[in-house]
């Protein structure tokens, strides 16, 4: 498949419901999801693979990889509203999707690559750091979107466990006004997907 046929069934996917400003819960855009996991097909991380997707919202990054041909996908996420429209979204694709329910710091699955887009921070800070955590114990490649200005730190706190942040690709991410807080109808922030070895 190739990535502008990816994105374009990815933008089919059904949104969450009633998002949850606490946890983060923007969803991935389509473009940005495709070109994530068509760089982790690229570097052999989808195909034939077991690929879990930690926070994983409306399923788009683990059922880009179930579209890519991975041999199992695992998506987690603490929020119900969350699983549910991940659930609806396989049902759409007619995927198969393990969804499980719990908090990252808590799963202890394994897989062979990492798919996720962690909560930024902005609401409390170091929010992704239990993800980053439990996708490096979960799986040797991880593939995640974090804010630009963090990456020194990321790499320090990859090096510092004994990873190394192979890659990094910066894109910009448009924030819709979705909560009450949000003073602008939609922002712009720069991020970056890193690849963790």
């Amino acid at each position: 498949m190739r990535k502008r046929e990816l994105e374009m069934r990815l933008q089919r996917l059904q949104p969450m419901e009633d998002p949850d400003p606490s946890l983060e819960q923007y969803a991935t855009p389509a473009t940005i999801a495709a070109d994530l996991i068509f760089t982790a097909h690229s570097c052999g991380d989808i195909a034939g693979k077991r690929v879990l997707d930690l926070g994983c919202g409306n399923g788009v990054l683990g059922l880009g990889a179930w579209l890519m041909g991975a041999e199992q996908v695992t998506g987690v996420d603490v929020s119900k509203n969350a699983l549910e429209a991940a659930e609806r979204n396989a049902r759409l694709l007619e995927a198969e999707m393990t969804l499980v329910e719990s908090d990252v710091r808590r799963y202890s699955g394994e897989a062979d690559c990492v798919v996720m887009n962690p909560p930024f921070g902005s609401q409390r800070r170091g929010a992704d750091r239990p993800f980053l955590d439990a996708a490096m114990e979960a799986a040797p490649a991880v593939y995640s979107l974090h804010m630009a200005k963090t990456l020194p730190f990321l790499k320090k706190y990859v090096e510092e466990r004994g990873r190394e942040l192979a890659f990094h690709k910066g894109y910009k991410y448009d924030i819709p006004h979705l909560f009450r807080f949000h003073s602008k109808l939609r922002e712009t922030i720069d991020i970056v997907m890193i690849i963790i070895r």
